[in-house]
């Protein structure tokens, strides 16, 4: 994959950018010269940090609006944020099920309804969702978590139909499993459940992928950093899987 470019100057959002994959994008977009906002319910260093819970409208208002007063556009989203849940559904309580949706699936609504007004009055922006390997296959114990990522893949397909017009890209990158703290506390949750160590855990989640490990976070990152380009310009609806080969299995 080339090298992604023309990001000096622009103005990018990074929700969850905190950890993970998404600090990997925030990294990356700051080493290539981006003026990288970060919103996120923890603090970051790395830059540009706005404290918010996206699944309160107002909360995410308030922090684009400023984001906007102060550098006068947006030009490219990420959105990592997310929560994990394994359980079968009759395990899953409502308030489990409300936390997975208002984070997954609510956050994301709430955050492109402030965000896609300003693309869409400056014609222009480069949009990457956070997807699974899940918008494409099932998996066991996880319907409630795979239903919220196939809600954000259908919103991807459906977004790109209404904005293509306003110069708008939006693409979904689909990861596999990849070593984030996020996926330490899932190992250890799906241990309990299973009644199994986690180092077994840990070397069946492992062997899964064609590729026999967990792909990192900058993997991602360079991926996630080709979708905000002007380098895939042709490509906009579309989920990317970056996941070691699992889904083609």
């Amino acid at each position: 994959m080339q090298q992604a470019s023309g990001f000096k100057g622009q103005v990018a959002i990074v929700v969850g950018g905190t950890t993970g994959m998404g600090n990997a994008v925030v990294r990356q977009l700051v080493a290539a010269g981006c003026k990288t906002h970060v919103l996120d319910i923890h603090e970051t260093t790395d830059a540009s940090f706005h404290r918010c819970d996206i699944r309160d409208h107002s909360q995410v208002q308030s922090c684009i609006a400023e984001i906007v007063a102060r550098d006068g556009r947006i030009d490219l989203l990420f959105i990592a944020a997310g929560v994990h849940h394994f359980a079968t559904l009759e395990d899953t309580s409502l308030a489990d099920f409300e936390r997975v949706m208002s984070v997954n699936v609510n956050g994301t609504f709430h955050v492109l309804k402030e965000v896609l007004p300003v693309m869409r009055a400056q014609q222009y922006g480069n949009i990457v969702l956070m997807g699974s390997d899940q918008a494409f296959v099932g998996k066991a114990r996880s319907a409630v978590y795979g239903m919220s990522k196939a809600a954000v893949a259908q919103l991807t397909k459906s977004l790109a139909v209404d904005y293509t017009q306003h110069n708008i890209r939006i693409n979904c990158i689909c990861p596999g499993t990849i070593e984030t703290p996020m996926i330490r506390s899932v190992v250890e949750r799906i241990g309990s459940a299973l009644g199994l160590h986690r180092t077994a855990v840990d070397e069946s989640m492992r062997t899964a992928q064609l590729v026999q490990r967990f792909g990192t976070p900058e993997e991602i990152g360079k991926a996630v950093m080709f979708l905000l380009s002007d380098d895939c310009r042709f490509m906009t609806g579309s989920l990317i899987s970056v996941d070691g080969g699992f889904v083609c299995q």
